[in-house]
Parts: structure tokens; C-alpha cells; sequence
């Protein structure tokens, strides 16, 4: 694989070799592993889509990009109400 060089300012230089030394990997590897994980506006799209495609399969159902985008936000509803329980519980205890 070729690779390039990017210029950084020294102390974002010097933070990610401190930060590659920690992981045990030269600061390429740490670098490509960053960027591996924060996908692109395209890949969160192509993933959205298939997620939507899964979800259409499983359930059986023809539901529209539309719908999708109109439906309640599950997980940050899951989200909301375990914070507000475990509030309530450390609230209680006290």
C-alpha cells in the first residue's frame, strides 16, 4: 500500500505519537484506525439504507424512506427512559 505524508502541527505530531506508543502501533496504524472508525457521510447513508432494507425484509413490510424518517427515535427513547430510571434509583436511594 503507498502511502503520504501529512502535515500536522508539531504538538498534534507529537500527541498522536504519544498516543501510538501507548497502543503499541507506529502512528499510521493509529491514524488509519481513527479514520476507520468515523465513516463517511456516503458509508452512513449506504448503511442507513441497508439497516432500512433489513428492516423492511424482517418485517415483511414495504415501509417508505418517509415513514422511516417520521418514526420516533427508538434507541434514544431506550436511552431516555434508562437515564430517568436510573435517576429515579440514585434519587431513592439517597
Amino acid at each position: 500500500m503507498a502511502s503520504t505524508t501529512i502535515q500536522v502541527p508539531r504538538e498534534t505530531r507529537d500527541h498522536l505519537a504519544e498516543l501510538a506508543r501507548e497502543r503499541g502501533v507506529s502512528i499510521g496504524q493509529l491514524v488509519e484506525a481513527l479514520a476507520a472508525e468515523q465513516p463517511t457521510a456516503a458509508q452512513r447513508a449506504e448503511r442507513l439504507a441497508a439497516d432500512r432494507e433489513a428492516v423492511r425484509r424482517l418485517l415483511g413490510v414495504a415501509i417508505s424512506d418517509a415513514e422511516f424518517d417520521q418514526a420516533p427515535d427508538v434507541l434514544g427513547n431506550l436511552y431516555k427512559i434508562a437515564a430517568d430510571k436510573a435517576r429515579t434509583a440514585r434519587d431513592s436511594a439517597a
